[in-house]
């Protein structure tokens, strides 16, 4: 499974990149829109770039993990998910709440609220940025396992005595 930690870089790259325009489209809904419109088209592109990039992501942790660490190794890269999703709902709840969209009656601020959350309001990295940001460092950080490297160039790994 070395080999495709490769494989998968271009998938990351592309949906990480996919996902930064779904999010981006969300930050341009309209008070007076429609859920077809200006939800409905944003949603899916972001699905599309989450699909995209999550499992061969999840690929790629595992690639380089030997077979009896493989439950260990999975078992963190879905715990640093879950945990990461749940801090970034955090983040982006704070931020479209301070922002307006805790006036549930004003249309205009409950929507500027959700728009400030999506690009990140100047608050630091928004949702648009992370998910950029993880596309060029896919881009520019990710690179074979060192196992995989050495099977290629004809070295075989030491019998390993149990």
């Amino acid at each position: 499974m070395d080999a495709r930690n490769q494989e998968c870089k271009p998938l990351i790259v592309v949906g990480l990149l996919v996902l930064a325009v779904g999010l981006a489209g969300l930050s341009l809904a309209r008070p007076g829109g429609t859920f077809a419109t200006d939800v409905l088209p944003a949603s899916l592109i972001a699905a599309v770039g989450m699909s995209l990039a999550y499992i061969p992501a999840m690929m790629s942790a595992l690639s380089g993990v030997r077979p009896e660490e493989s439950g260990l190794a999975s078992g963190i890269v879905n715990t640093t998910y879950q945990i990461g999703s749940a801090l970034g709902l955090a983040v982006m709840t704070a931020i479209a709440t301070s922002r307006g969209a805790a006036e549930l009656g004003n249309l205009p601020a409950l929507t500027g609220g959700f728009q400030a959350a999506f690009i990140g309001a100047g608050a630091g990295a928004g949702a648009v940025a992370a998910a950029g940001a993880g596309a060029v460092l896919a881009l520019l950080l990710m690179r074979r396992p060192k196992r995989a490297a050495a099977a290629e160039a004809g070295d075989q790994p030491e019998a390993v005595q149990v």
